[in-house]
């Protein structure tokens, strides 16, 4: 019988350990931000809008973490990391889709609740993911900015994507090409990759300059890309005759914008994407549903409904140019 005993009480110590921190009395509860990487601007804006949301909804602590090159290797780290102090959310950008699952996978089966934001996670390592717009609607953006940004609205073009593995960019780099033939006069030439790191972004865009003398615009639905691409194009004495265009935050754009390198350009609002991520996570781990066809609150940016594959979309793209782009660089 002592056996017995001592051996349940084993069992029930064991699953306490198992259970979310927020079960701690007092404790407050804590939610993993996981940004594809440290030091990019967009997470760190995302950050914010988070860290608001975590005090709307009151005891609540963001953890915001990342690795510091954009590899699936890093997120795995982090979010083992994040596993083993027992948080009870997790929303992370993926680096890779499929790589983090095993790692998500096991986080779940802990009790943690877990979404994919921005970069989806495969389906199976995750409750809902959040994308930041439509990827039909951002794949068309990109297609009237570049004809936009091109005299006479026709030409050549080419893109500038991040890893070849990221799931957002691949997603609207498809939602681009399907969407091209009702442009007419845009010309796709190629897809180059700068890894989300500005230097190689850098070294792509010289790359795209000498190999195309034909280009008329570059496209990249990054914000490094965009950001160390129109450094590229300013520095190669390009300016006037190749023009950057794509995703990129204000504040990082302001100055490609009044020189001349960038006509316009479109985002999101980054701050917004993490206050809606993180009204979606914390609310999952104080146990309201949130899955595959369920409407969430998202506060003061309204309601999201997750879509049979436990897609849901946030807004649509806005986008800057000269009129607006020093307001809004103020603020993100």
């Amino acid at each position: 019988m002592l056996r017995r005993t001592l051996l349940a009480g084993v069992a029930f110590v064991a699953g306490l350990a198992a259970l979310p921190q927020a079960f701690a009395q007092d404790a407050p509860l804590r939610m993993g931000l996981v940004a594809k990487s440290l030091g990019n601007g967009f997470f760190d804006a995302a950050l914010k809008g988070a860290q608001e949301a975590a005090e709307e909804l009151g005891d609540v602590e963001v953890i915001y973490t990342g690795p510091t090159t954009t590899t699936a290797e890093g997120q795995i780290e982090v979010l083992n990391a994040l596993i083993a102090q027992r948080v009870d959310a997790i929303a992370v950008s993926a680096n890779d889709p499929d790589a983090l699952v095993p790692t998500l996978r096991r986080a779940m089966q802990r009790g943690i609740k877990v979404m994919s934001f921005d970069s989806a996670v495969a389906p199976e390592g995750r409750m809902v993911h959040l994308a930041p717009s439509s990827d039909e609607l951002i794949g068309r953006t990109c297609l009237e900015l570049a004809k936009a940004a091109m005299d006479g609205g026709s030409g050549q073009f080419a893109i500038l994507s991040a890893t070849p593995t990221s799931t957002n960019q691949n997603t609207w780099i498809e939602e681009m090409k399907t969407a091209l033939p009702e442009f007419e006069g845009l010309e796709l030439v190629t897809v180059a990759y700068g890894d989300d790191l500005a230097d190689k972004s850098y070294r792509e865009t010289v790359a795209l300059l000498k190999q195309y003398p034909d280009l008329k615009a570059i496209v990249a639905p990054t914000t490094v890309g965009i950001a160390a691409g129109s450094k590229a194009i300013e520095d190669q004495g390009m300016k006037g005759k190749v023009y950057m265009t794509g995703l990129g935050l204000p504040s990082e754009m302001q100055g490609a914008v009044e020189s001349g390198v960038v006509k316009s350009f479109a985002i999101w609002n980054p701050i917004d994407l993490g206050y809606a991520t993180a009204q979606i996570a914390v609310r999952a781990a104080r146990g309201e549903e949130v899955g595959p066809g369920v409407t969430v609150s998202t506060g003061r940016m309204g309601e999201v409904t997750f879509g049979e594959d436990g897609q849901g979309a946030m807004a649509e793209p806005f986008t800057y140019d000269k009129s607006n782009v020093a307001e809004f660089a103020q603020i993100f």
